[in-house]
């Protein structure tokens, strides 16, 4: 029997996995651990340094933006890819702003302040690289402050203002404070959330209506933007190369249980999710969240795009580079 560790954070669509209504192929047993990046779970946090720099878990849900980096630099980077994709973002809706810094548009980011969690973290890639496409606002002309170090080392491009945030510092406070007139970030630290939350008006989104510019996104591109992909240790997968395409397909019936949940009205804490849950259907697709390397290709290709354009390649990789051989065809 081969035991296998799997680090996931608890969504819904992974809460299958921790009931034990998912079950490994024959032969292998997963011992699934809920740890999450930025916030504190029951096996602990910084999931994606633990595999990064440790290698400690067998699988792991892990930054795109980071794999890429690694994966850029070394040809036998000891991580491989499977195209599963459990966290997504748009761009729009994790942009805030100081409501007093005369910001109204995205142009108007041009020569301020922005704060991000990291450089290389996926929705900082994202965002820089959307901003860039979708409104003209070339992210070398944004003054970047970083909440949190790189996973992995990076060379900022000559002539980006790239800074940490003083030791200490509050985010949430720096927004509000006007230190920084912006924020790009999608989990803020907890003490950061409730600075967000004591600015009151002091702090606003970029996008009024960040839904009608999220949905804007999907009906031009079709895709909901990935953040996190599955990977595993090199190692584990030439112990059993046929795990990358069982765990696409566990992954799969993992989220059609999730998505069943959604039918009940009573499921959540939200008075209306079963509404909110049939509206998106209906206005953007019946499922936001598809495995495999064709129904996602257009979304990674743009992303691979983004991460060349901010120097954070070393070599070109394509998408099929991203992934084991085995689901070449999925």
């Amino acid at each position: 029997m081969l035991e296998l560790s799997i680090a996931l954070e608890l969504y819904e669509r992974h809460m299958p996995f921790f009931t034990g209504q998912i079950k490994a192929p024959d032969g292998i047993t997963l011992n699934v651990l809920e740890i999450g990046e930025t916030l504190e779970r029951r096996q602990g946090l910084d999931r994606h340094h633990r595999m990064l720099r440790d290698l400690e878990f067998d699988i792991c849900e892990m930054s795109l933006g980071s794999y890429i980096l690694g994966l850029s630099r070394d040809p036998d980077f000891p991580i491989v890819g499977i195209p599963v994709f459990p966290r997504r973002y748009f761009s729009a809706s994790q942009i805030y702003i100081n409501a007093n810094s005369g910001i109204k548009a995205p142009k108007d980011l041009i020569g301020r302040n922005v704060g991000i969690t990291a450089f290389q973290v996926t929705l900082s890639v994202l965002a820089k690289g959307d901003l860039k496409r979708d409104h003209g606002v070339d992210w070398r002309d944004i003054n970047w402050h970083c909440m949190r170090p790189e996973q992995l080392p990076v060379e900022f491009p000559d002539g980006v203002s790239v800074k940490r945030i003083p030791e200490g510092a509050d985010i949430g406070e720096m927004l509000a404070n006007g230190q920084i007139e912006a924020l790009i970030c999608p989990q803020p630290p907890a003490k950061s959330l409730r600075s967000l939350a004591a600015a009151g008006d002091k702090v606003r989104r970029l996008f009024k209506d960040p839904e009608a510019e999220d949905e804007r996104y999907f009906k031009k591109y079709g895709y909901f933007p990935v953040m996190h992909l599955l990977a595993m240790r090199r190692d584990t997968f030439e112990k059993a190369p046929e795990l990358p395409t069982a765990i696409i397909e566990m992954w799969n019936r993992s989220k059609d249980i999730a998505y069943q949940y959604y039918e009940d009205p009573a499921y959540a804490l939200l008075a209306w999710t079963s509404n909110i849950y049939k509206a998106q259907r209906e206005r953007m697709a019946p499922d936001l969240w598809p495995s495999g390397i064709a129904a996602n290709r257009a979304n990674l290709q743009t992303f691979l795009n983004y991460c060349d354009d901010q120097g954070l390649m070393d070599r070109p990789l394509s998408v099929e580079d991203l992934f084991v051989e085995s689901v070449g065809n999925s």
